[in-house]
């Protein structure tokens, strides 16, 4: 079950998302609504093609295709689930130069994890790291050091780079 605090994290998350004017709870890019919260706040309906509306159909019982889209009510997704079907009404809406924005910046993720947040994972790019074998090249201060990577990504990435059989590097003399 997810809970709408997280349907509206995962909306804000993405780039150039406003909220609708439209005396309800919607969100739009470019202009174009791709969620919206339903009158009773148990679901959402996102706006999707019919091919990925059925295959969210498929991919979550319980959800259900409507004109313009699918309706999913909130306790029948996981966070997971609700992260991916949001992405994907975004990615239906928003204009072609920021689903290519969107689409390399995920693709240059390499094996970094999500959860380490767009701020931490933007300093790393900045400074040539998108895998954990590229981060282990560097110390810990090296990256504690960099803006945007905070305590939180700090342990992350230290628990990642020990699932990986990885770690810092050491400290020059």
């Amino acid at each position: 079950m997810t809970s709408l605090a997280h349907v509206r994290t995962a909306v804000t998350r993405l780039d150039e998302v406003e909220k609708c004017a439209d005396g309800g709870e919607s969100y739009a890019v470019a202009g174009q609504t791709f969620v919206t919260v339903t009158a009773d706040r148990s679901g959402i309906e996102l706006s999707l093609p019919g091919d990925d509306a059925r295959k969210v159909t498929e991919d979550i019982p319980g959800a259900s295709v409507v004109e313009g889209g699918v309706l999913v009510p909130l306790d029948v997704m996981n966070g997971m689930q609700a992260n991916a079907v949001i992405g994907r009404a975004w990615a239906h809406r928003a204009p072609g130069r920021l689903t290519k924005v969107s689409a390399a910046a995920a693709s240059a993720d390499g094996d970094l994890p999500r959860a380490i947040g767009r701020p931490a994972t933007s300093a790393l790019h900045g400074a040539g790291i998108s895998t954990l074998a590229e981060l282990s090249t560097r110390t810990e201060s090296e990256i504690a050091d960099l803006h945007g990577v905070g305590p939180k990504a700090m342990r992350l990435l230290g628990e990642a780079l020990a699932a990986a059989d990885l770690g810092w590097a050491r400290p020059r003399s």
